[in-house]
């Protein structure tokens, strides 16, 4: 504030810093959308236990808190493996450390992607009684009822016990449990619905007849396999939705990788990388699982797999992948790609290529169809189909790092994935960092303001040797003046300023030119 005179002297006076410290934005937020464990979603909202989940972004930090939400993971022949779940799981295994997932509900759909049902626990019977899976079964991962113990002193009051387990699940031991007694707490609706995590049964308000039985000592029920009831994996629209402005997603403040994982769908890669575009993030797409070095090429070549924007890269081929379940899955690469890209930007920073020989995965190695010798990798490379390989000494790490527009001259400063996603950094930092200015008046003090602001930002990433270049100047550029603002401008409340960079490109090929002296004197 002003200094008040009033003797003849020295007076000091603090001035404000005109220089608004700038925080970058965060850069390896992911997202994925997918189906997820269909009995998991419906009341497990923990925000609002009546409220399904499905279609909603829930933010989570670990695969605990991913299962805590959604069920554990499954691999059900029905309804295929669960492709999120793994996803997710990479994600973090590979250096991922923040994401939202939003789960959709399988269904089973008609060779259109029309909805035929969704997705209902298989059921088994005990005499009058039917229980339903909360889990997945299939005819390796049955469930199985068992009631035993049957007392029949007063038939309305017969009680039993019950015994249900699910593979390596602990046993869930109900006793005492009354059959007919329907306003009793200890009635079968209201014990095994309330406590049990593996099956249901109908909330019957009379109870069960007098005629329940069962023969002998106990008598059990294995709840098998579902029944499919369609042809194709997924339904285009379910995911689309969840791109549409003012969507649940599209609410969500900021995220920078987006993963769909297992989906190669034209339709959604479209709709999800528009989305993208305007929300300033980079889409890491999967190829279909039966794709060969030869059929994904001509799916770049003739566009189908979209090749107009450059917020987005595609990784081939699938992984072959430990199962905590058991044995070995096929996944694909996006959550395991998402994970690395977390990893390098923490490790380097997202200026540098998520590629390389640093980038080794936990997986066992590609699928077998999906090796590939050098000369193949360099014809998918033109095409900017980005490849994981498996080298004998490091591993399976990612050996590429080009964006979709790779072929398109008119896109070729985004040709690189470093420095896209560098591009949607500085955009989003300074988005979410210069609404001070916003009603300020509109002259120099502003623009010089705006000016120190932004290159203290950038000098800062220049002495990270995030930009090319020996010096400030060479590295970067700040303008914001009269040459920026015109006096139209400034009558219409608009302040431009123009911020550029010099990107650090990748070491693709390097070349080493070997020479051999000849004919020198010999002393």
């Amino acid at each position: 504030m002003p200094v008040h005179t009033s003797y003849p002297g020295l007076y000091i006076e603090e001035l404000p810093n005109l220089v608004r410290t700038i925080t970058g934005a965060p850069t390896s937020i992911a997202v994925f959308v997918g189906y997820v464990h269909p009995f998991q979603g419906e009341c497990a909202d923990p925000e609002d236990p009546n409220k399904p989940l499905w279609g909603k972004p829930i933010r989570i930090f670990s695969f605990n808190d991913y299962v805590r939400v959604f069920g554990p993971l499954f691999r059900s022949s029905p309804i295929g493996p669960s492709r999120v779940g793994y996803a997710v799981d990479q994600f973090f295994q590979n250096g991922g450390t923040e994401a939202y997932v939003v789960g959709l509900r399988p269904g089973y759909f008609d060779a259109n992607g029309n909805l035929v049902s969704r997705v209902a626990g298989a059921t088994g019977t005990l005499s009058q009684i039917t229980f339903t899976s909360r889990h997945i079964t299939d005819d390796d991962s049955k469930l199985t009822v068992t009631i035993l113990n049957l007392s029949k002193t007063v038939v309305e009051n017969d009680t039993a016990d019950i015994v249900i387990t699910f593979g390596s699940l602990p046993p869930e031991y109900h006793r005492g449990v009354r059959l007919g007694a329907a306003g009793s707490d200890a009635f079968i609706a209201k014990r095994i619905n309330k406590q049990s995590q593996l099956v249901t049964v109908p909330n019957d308000a009379t109870g069960y007849p007098a005629t329940f039985s069962i023969t002998g000592r106990q008598q059990h029920v294995d709840i098998g396999a579902m029944t499919p009831a369609g042809t194709t994996p997924h339904c285009a629209q379910d995911f689309i939705d969840v791109f549409e402005d003012k969507s649940e997603l599209d609410k969500v403040d900021i995220f920078n990788l987006l993963a769909i994982p297992g989906i190669p769908d034209l339709a959604i890669w479209t709709k999800a990388l528009t989305f993208c575009e305007r929300k300033r993030a980079f889409f890491i797409m999967d190829p279909p699982e039966n794709a060969t070095n030869t059929s994904i090429e001509e799916m770049m070549k003739d566009g189908r797999i979209p090749a107009l924007s450059p917020n987005g890269a595609i990784y081939y081929p699938f992984l072959a992948v430990p199962d905590p379940r058991a044995g070995e899955i096929r996944l694909p690469p996006s959550g395991t790609v998402a994970g690395i890209f977390a990893r390098t930007d923490s490790n380097r920073g997202v200026w540098k290529a998520p590629a390389g020989f640093e980038t080794v995965v936990k997986v066992r190695g590609v699928v077998e169809e999906g090796r590939m010798t050098d000369m193949e990798q360099g014809v998918l490379n033109d095409v900017g189909v980005n490849v994981l390989r498996s080298f004998p000494g490091p591993g399976t790490v990612v050996w590429g790092a080009r964006t979709l527009v790779t072929q398109n001259l008119a896109f070729q400063q985004w040709r690189y994935v470093p420095v896209r996603r560098m591009a949607l950094f500085i955009e989003q930092t300074l988005l979410r960092n210069l609404g001070w200015a916003v009603f300020e008046p509109n002259d120099e003090p502003l623009w010089s303001a705006l000016r120190a602001s932004i290159e203290s930002f950038m000098l800062s990433l220049f002495n990270r040797n995030a930009f090319q270049g020996r010096t400030p100047s060479q590295a970067f550029m700040v303008k914001c003046d009269a040459t920026t603002t015109t006096q139209t401008d400034i009558d219409n409340g608009i302040v431009n300023i123009v911020v550029g960079f010099r990107p650090l490109k990748p070491a693709e090929f390097v070349i080493i030119k070997i020479g051999q002296l000849a004919g020198q004197v010999q002393s």
